[in-house]
């Protein structure tokens, strides 16, 4: 049996207080209440209160300048790709944009696999797409394929490829109960990934871009009509 997760009132204060930034309650560049304010507004102590500040200044959404106070970070104009997670469990119409960069970045990479892979990352490109195909149910093969997207980046050599791979499957994965569509049989979902992979292996980056696209266009399409139905 799983312990259950235990929820301070740092954890209730954080989320309350995100909720109310990401809705517009507090806009951006506006500077919050005073502490002693905030806290006694929220029934905490102004020490549970900075808790909970640290914590959204390191996610990104506050910032606080001694003598000033604490303002909203205009996290839309200033933050990184590190906020997409918070920002897809906040509102699901961020997978919307999420789809549109995964679609040409997605191809982006293929490509350059294809022209800068080595043999080692070739081998393992494979025995990932195999892993695809042998996954026991639907949720391994969805995470399977993550893995081969994953390889993918890291055989281009270019690391910032690797962490935007990453930061979009940060986003993507706490969802993917509601994404599974292309998952649910093992056989076609590794046939739509293979030829990525076999183009790789080729060295063909004209055709690793092609599949690339086809794939991506194909379980989009499959993953829309999911939450559609929802």
């Amino acid at each position: 049996m799983e312990a259950l997760p235990r929820t301070s009132i740092v954890d209730v204060l954080e989320d309350r207080i995100r909720e109310e930034i990401l809705t517009g309650r507090h806009p951006a560049g506006s500077l919050l209440p005073p502490e002693r304010t905030l806290a006694e507004g929220y029934g905490v102590t102004r020490t549970t209160l900075k808790h909970a500040f640290g914590r959204l200044v390191q996610a990104g959404l506050l910032e606080t300048r001694h003598g000033v106070g604490t303002r909203v970070r205009d996290y839309e104009r200033l933050g990184g790709a590190d906020l997409l997670p918070m920002l897809v469990r906040h509102d699901a119409r961020w997978l919307s944009e999420i789809f549109e960069v995964r679609r040409g970045v997605g191809a982006l990479i293929a490509g350059a696999a294809a022209n800068r892979a080595g043999d080692a990352a070739r081998t393992r490109l494979r025995e990932l797409v195999e892993a695809v195909r042998t996954a026991g149910d639907p949720d391994a093969v969805q995470l399977a394929d993550a893995e081969v997207h994953r390889a993918l980046a890291r055989a281009t050599g270019n690391r910032v490829y690797a962490l935007l791979t990453n930061t979009l499957f940060n986003a993507y994965l706490p969802m993917r109960r509601h994404l599974a569509g292309p998952f649910q049989d093992a056989e076609e979902a590794y046939g739509r990934l293979a030829p990525v992979v076999a183009a790789v292996e080729e060295g063909d980056g004209v055709a690793a871009r092609a599949a690339a696209e086809a794939y991506l266009a194909a379980t989009e399409e499959i993953m829309r009509e999911g939450l559609r139905s929802r």
